[in-house]
């Protein structure tokens, strides 16, 4: 009797388990896809850097927060600050004290769904790159400048396509498009569950996934483009720059950085110099 009542509870206990493998391996997609869409949000913590006022900046449907940093009476230009995913304008600290002691002003905000801004899911750049051509609509400084990192990155890259009022773009470590990048940094997800997740996000976040492409939106650059990539960067491997850099239909260059991992190919003083000279050579009269 007392082995007929034990077999009879590990049947229900293995029944048991096994529903909830089902229920478990049912939500992986919706889980999937809500951590694409919604990225971790930081407070700023940063002191507003000098020279900077807050700002509210209109988006396409959201209120973006930052600063607005002015670099003198006569700017020679306006830069425009794209930061990570999971990141806020906080990052643009050294970016402002570098290129407003240059006599450029520098806008630099919380992408939608990040820091203080509004929206509620992150998409890549399907609607972000409106967001930053509506900042754009409001500069009186030209000529305008990108620098994005990482999300950033791509973002630059396709917002400035086809927008003939951006000088240049400077993108350190992008992706070359959404689903591509998706798929790597899940690969312990089958490709049916990924498949699952994307049509989960896209009716969610209501977007594309195969919209949002750095890569696509490259073939319609002609402003010049100068790409970033650390060789160790092992979240988003270098072949992704690689891709883009192919792409570019206007004038480009891709720097290497030797040993750098992830969020590390902007740390040294040598690739900023490099940058200042890109920087200058696209905003100088010729």
């Amino acid at each position: 009797m007392r082995r007929t009542v034990l077999a009879g509870i590990g049947i229900v206990a293995m029944g048991v388990i096994a529903f909830l493998s089902v229920e478990a391996s049912s939500r992986i997609p919706e889980m999937a896809a809500n951590g694409l869409l919604h990225p971790m949000r930081r407070t700023v913590f940063q002191r507003i850097p000098d020279n900077c006022e807050t700002a509210t900046f209109a988006g396409a449907g959201v209120a973006l927060k930052g600063w607005r940093c002015r670099g003198g009476e006569r700017p020679r230009g306006t830069i425009i600050y794209l930061h990570g995913v999971a990141d806020n304008r906080g990052t643009a600290s050294n970016v402002i004290r570098r290129y407003t002691a240059r006599g450029f002003d520098v806008i630099a905000y919380d992408s939608r769904a990040h820091g203080d801004s509004e929206g509620s899911v992150c998409t890549y750049g399907y609607f972000e790159k409106e967001d930053v051509r509506r900042i754009v609509d409001l500069i009186e400084h030209g000529p305008i400048v990108l620098i994005g990192h990482s999300l950033g990155a791509a973002v630059a890259i396709q917002a400035a396509a086809g927008d003939q009022r951006i000088a240049t773009a400077v993108a350190a470590e992008t992706f070359s498009d959404l689903r591509t990048i998706a798929r790597e940094r899940a690969w312990f997800l089958t490709d049916n569950v990924i498949a699952r997740a994307f049509l989960v996000a896209e009716q969610s976040g209501r977007f594309a996934v195969d919209a949002v492409s750095p890569e696509q939106a490259a073939r319609k650059m002609r402003a010049p483009v100068l790409l970033i990539h650390g060789t160790d960067d092992r979240e988003t491997p270098a072949s992704h720059s690689q891709r883009v850099m192919s792409a570019l239909a206007g004038p480009k260059r891709l720097i290497l950085v030797e040993g750098a991992g992830h969020n590390e190919s902007l740390r040294q003083e040598t690739i900023w110099t490099e940058i200042d000279r890109w920087i200058e050579d696209a905003v100088s009269p010729h």
